[in-house]
């Protein structure tokens, strides 16, 4: 990932680039898991958010931008599409 250098509204990478879905990203990090945790240590840190984004964003937790579908489901389903098409 590469933050962006610009100020909200203007993308100077490039003309068509938008930091919407990793702002949407971060919002639900903090707002789902970090900012209700103390962490003691970073090592405790790393893992509960390694946890958070591979077992549960990425395979359980629904998003409307996939029709309600986890990222895996929608994984799935698109190479059950492409196996499909070949």
């Amino acid at each position: 990932m590469m933050a962006s250098i610009s100020r909200k509204g203007n993308c100077w990478e490039s003309e068509h680039c938008s930091d919407a879905p990793i702002e949407s990203f971060f919002n639900s990090l903090k707002n789902e898991r970090v900012f209700h945790e103390d962490y003691a240590t970073r090592e405790e840190a790393r893992q509960d958010l390694f946890d958070y984004i591979e077992v549960f964003y990425n395979r359980t937790r629904r998003h409307s931008a996939l029709r309600y579908k986890s990222p895996a489901q929608h994984h799935a389903a698109w190479m059950a599409e492409q196996k499909l098409v070949a």
